[in-house]
């Protein structure tokens, strides 16, 4: 599924770079370079995100994203060069989704703005009525609503970090899950952090779940792949 970007941000140069990164991602990224302009196509279009700058010729971003949110909850991700706290407080204030400076990586832009996006999803689902069931694998079961799992009778006690990768390797049951896909999945974490520790979060995660990792029960490492999660009760898939 093509997801449809608005970058508001007089920096065509910058634009070019976020568009180049993100059209092979699998983003259509439109930009406009005003705050007048950019306003006018963020009403007039249906986005999936917009990445919006503070600093605007003919309207600040800060006046551009209360145009905004007058209309639509689209995700927006706030970009500017300024460093100051004020600032980012104001824009989260004003209903921001989340704030990045200009030193950004393009790897955290893209995690920042996955993030958001699936922040609005579900949420969106949560005002439907829709609510992820119970996952069951053999005596585990993980509920991602309330947040919790359960081996046979005993709660597991785990940090934000583990309970996102357990959700992420139970959705997909069976199926391989690269270190990549599990870092693009994992909500509001400091990527580059977790990027250097995801095999010790994953090493703490079979403890708790009493696994040996020269036996596995649960979690099965695929040797230049990434890992999978099986049902203990038969050790199968």
């Amino acid at each position: 599924m093509i997801m449809k970007l608005l970058v508001i941000d007089d920096d065509r140069k910058l634009c070019r770079l976020i568009k180049d990164y993100l059209e092979p991602m699998g983003y259509e990224v439109v930009t406009a370079h005003s705050g007048p302009e950019g306003l006018d196509k963020a009403l007039n279009e249906t986005w999936q995100a917009i990445i919006l700058d503070v600093m605007l010729p003919g309207m600040d971003g800060f006046e551009v994203l209360k145009g905004i949110r007058r209309q639509t909850n689209v995700p927006v991700l706030m970009l500017t060069a300024r460093g100051d706290e004020a600032d980012r407080i104001v824009g989260l204030e004003i209903g921001a989704d989340d704030y990045l400076p200009k030193t950004f990586s393009t790897r955290e832009l893209l995690a920042r703005l996955r993030a958001v996006t699936r922040r609005i999803s579900h949420a969106e689902a949560k005002s439907k009525g829709e609510i992820d069931p119970e996952i069951v694998i053999g005596p585990l079961r993980v509920n991602s609503d309330s947040r919790t799992a359960v081996l046979g009778d005993e709660p597991l006690a785990l940090t934000p970090v583990e309970f996102d990768l357990l959700t992420s390797l139970a959705r997909a049951k069976g199926r391989v899950k690269t270190r990549e896909q599990l870092l693009d999945e994992i909500r509001d974490r400091n990527y580059e952090v977790f990027d250097r520790s995801i095999d010790v979060h994953i090493s703490a995660l079979r403890r708790k779940l009493g696994d040996d990792p020269k036996a596995s029960r649960f979690i099965r490492t695929v040797r230049s792949a990434g890992y999978m999660l099986m049902n203990p009760a038969n050790n199968s898939l």
